[in-house]
This record gives structure tokens, C-alpha cells and sequence, in this order.
């Protein structure tokens, strides 16, 4: 009973308030590129356009910028300068659409101009915890806007993984236990996918979309197994009987998984090897390792809580627990998800989201910044690199 007790801990931890933190970086600030935005038809594609440049952490909103965004929404507009010009026809008809080519622009722009890769239009999946047991599932983008409520169940939601660009494996814990659902963020289809006895929960989906793995209690204690989508069988990857697994999340390469594990009775970061079965410990520093997420350079991102607090900490893996590096100061961060540009993560902190730019300041990285300021407690997010 411990030791489901301490499982479902790491689950429902989930679900506590963080708190508002601002990550000081410490050096020289580098250049931005200084960009003019003065685009006319539409004030919410200029606004999340600002927002989504200002987030990449490559440009400088300024009056008269070394590019400049001209143009009319409804008809095209395009960035010119530094020898380069990109031109997006636009037939946005409403505020919705104005900001979705707005991402679009803003994603083009970082591939064009910083050779960084674009992550506007990625979606964030994230919990809105209601009070006591009743939490719900919602998306949004980077920028804030176009927040869609995809639950109402009036049940404890935690840990929303994207299996693709536009469905998601959640852990919903009902009247059975917790389980874990399919939703489609887009019709709101949803589904019982895996209900085991016990624990069910932390579906993460392989790189390759055919497999997931998953803490499963079947039997008698937590565990990391996987299971083919397919053809649903299913295979036990740990066995520590003293212990608990969780938070299990994949290689970019689908070879290994990182996962959390309490068997020297402090929670700390393991990875296994799937085809032999090795298991490596990767964190020993700290009172525990938590939330870790595989990103797609090959670094993990996790929360250490050291002395003053929780730290976001950047690992690789191939080097060792020396390659640790502490983003900005301890805080109350909790459940860090990599972009896809492998430089930001979002993160909670004291019942908002932020993105957080994981780059020292020196290398031009910029203070978190709240993804939306709406009034509720925002947890668990997930940036989708689908």
C-alpha cells in the first residue's frame, strides 16, 4: 500500500500550486534582431506576432528595425531585410485566423532569420485545477491566446502527453482509479484507452507513434512498462520491489526511456535501455529529480530541489550528471516540456505557466515570461514537438 501511496503521489503532486517565480539569468546581454512590426487590418495578428517573436528569444521588437513587417491582413504581409524577404498571402477573416497566420509568420522568421526552429503554432496542453478534486484539460498556443477548455468532467485530470499534433493521452482518476483517456483537442472525442487494475498513468508516446510507455501497478507495485497501440500487448521493463516508478519519457531515438525512481528512497532520474534492459541511474545530486522530458537534441530537462527551492536543470544524458546545468534560481518550478527549438521549455510556477528561455543570458537568453495571466491555477503543461 506504500508504495501505491507514494505513486499516486508523484501523480497528485501534480496537482499542488506552484509559485510565481521569475528565473534571474546572470551576463551580458547578446544582440537580438531589432524588428518594425506596422501591419494594418488586424490588431490581434501585430499583437501575437510581437508575442510570438518577443518568445523565440531571437528578435527585438523595435520602432525601426533591420526588418521590417509590412502589409494588410486579408491581403499579404511580408518581413524584408538582411538580404531576405518572406511574404505570407493571408486570408484571415477573423482575430482566430489573424493570430494563427501570425504564428505562421513568426515560426518562418525564426527558421529564416536566427536558424532557430519555429514553435508558435505548437500547441500547449495544460490542466486548469478547479479546487479540491475537480480539475479540466485545456490547450493553447505560446502566445496565450485562443485558451479551449477540452474536459468537463468535474474529475481530477493530470499529465496530458500529445500523441500527435492533435490528440492526447491524459490520466483522469475516476471512480476506477486512475486511467488513462485519448481526447482528440480538435473534436473533443474522448476516450477510455488502458485501465488496468491499480495504477494506470504517464503515457508518453515513442518517437515513432507506435508504442507508449507507462507506470502500471498490475502487479502489486508501480512500474515502467510499454505497450505496443496496435496490438496492445504489453511488456514490464522494471522490477524493483522496494521501489516506485514514474514519469516515464522517451529517447529521441525510441532506444531508452528516463523515468523517475525512489528506489534509494530519495526520487531521482534512471534511464533504461530497451533492448538490453540496462538501467542507468542519471542524478544523484539534490533531495530529488523530478519531471523529466527528453527533448529532441537529446537533453533532459527536469526539476531539482536543492537548498532555496526548486531549480529547472538542463542534463545530458551521454556525458553524466556533469553536464548539469541550473537555469536561472531556485524557485517553486515544477513539470518543464521542451519546444521543439531545444531552447525553451514551459513550465508552472505558483498557478501560471511560463515559458522559460534555458539559455544564459550571455547567449542572448531572455527572463521567463507568463504564457497568460487568466485567473485559475494552471498546471502539468506539455509543449506539443508533433
Amino acid at each position: 500500500m506504500k508504495k501505491i501511496v507514494f505513486a499516486v503521489g508523484l501523480l497528485l503532486g501534480a496537482l499542488a500550486a506552484s509559485a510565481e517565480t521569475v528565473v534571474k539569468l546572470r551576463g551580458a546581454g547578446a544582440e537580438k534582431i531589432p524588428v518594425s512590426v506596422d501591419v494594418q487590418g488586424s490588431a490581434a495578428f501585430a499583437s501575437s506576432l510581437k508575442k510570438n517573436l518577443d518568445l523565440s528569444g531571437c528578435f527585438q521588437i523595435v520602432p525601426n528595425g533591420a526588418i521590417k513587417v509590412t502589409g494588410t491582413v486579408g491581403a499579404s504581409v511580408t518581413a524584408e531585410g538582411r538580404g531576405k524577404a518572406l511574404t505570407l498571402p493571408s486570408r484571415a477573416a477573423d482575430d482566430k485566423a489573424a493570430r494563427m497566420e501570425a504564428r505562421k509568420l513568426a515560426d518562418k522568421m525564426c527558421e529564416a532569420y536566427a536558424n532557430q526552429k519555429g514553435c508558435a503554432q505548437d500547441k500547449i496542453a495544460l490542466v486548469m485545477k478547479k479546487g479540491g478534486d475537480v480539475s479540466e484539460l485545456c490547450t493553447c498556443y505560446p502566445d496565450g491566446y485562443d485558451l479551449k477548455q477540452l474536459t468537463a468532467k468535474g474529475k481530477n485530470i493530470v499529465g496530458p502527453r500529445w500523441r500527435t499534433a492533435d490528440k492526447l493521452f491524459y490520466t483522469g482518476i475516476f471512480n476506477a482509479g486512475p486511467q488513462v483517456f485519448e481526447i482528440d483537442a480538435e473534436s473533443g472525442l474522448n476516450t477510455l484507452k488502458w485501465s488496468f487494475r491499480g495504477l494506470s498513468t504517464g503515457a508518453a508516446v515513442s518517437p515513432d507513434g507506435g508504442r507508449v510507455a507507462i507506470i502500471l501497478s498490475v502487479h502489486g507495485n508501480p512500474e515502467l512498462y510499454v505497450i505496443d497501440i496496435a496490438s496492445g500487448t504489453w511488456t514490464r521493463l522494471t522490477t524493483t520491489k522496494f521501489a516506485n516508478e514514474g514519469q516515464p519519457c522517451w529517447s529521441p531515438d525510441g532506444r531508452e526511456i528516463a523515468y523517475v525512481s525512489d528506489e534509494t528512497r530519495r526520487p531521482m532520474l534512471y534511464k533504461i535501455d530497451l533492448a538490453t534492459r540496462q538501467k542507468t541511474r542519471l542524478t544523484s545530486a539534490g533531495s530529488q529529480n523530478v519531471d523529466p522530458d527528453w527533448g529532441e537534441d537529446g537533453r533532459i530537462v527536469y526539476v531539482s530541489k536543492r537548498p532555496g527551492g526548486n531549480f529547472i536543470a538542463v542534463l545530458d544524458p551521454k556525458v553524466g550528471e556533469s553536464s548539469v546545468a541550473l537555469v536561472g534560481e531556485a524557485g517553486d518550478w515544477e513539470h518543464p516540456s521542451w519546444a521543439r527549438d531545444s531552447r525553451h521549455v514551459v513550465a508552472s510556477s505558483r498557478k501560471l505557466l511560463y515559458v522559460v528561455d534555458t539559455f544564459p543570458k550571455e547567449k542572448g537568453g531572455a527572463q521567463p515570461k507568463a504564457v497568460f495571466k487568466n485567473p485559475g491555477n494552471w498546471i502539468t503543461p506539455s509543449w506539443s514537438r508533433r
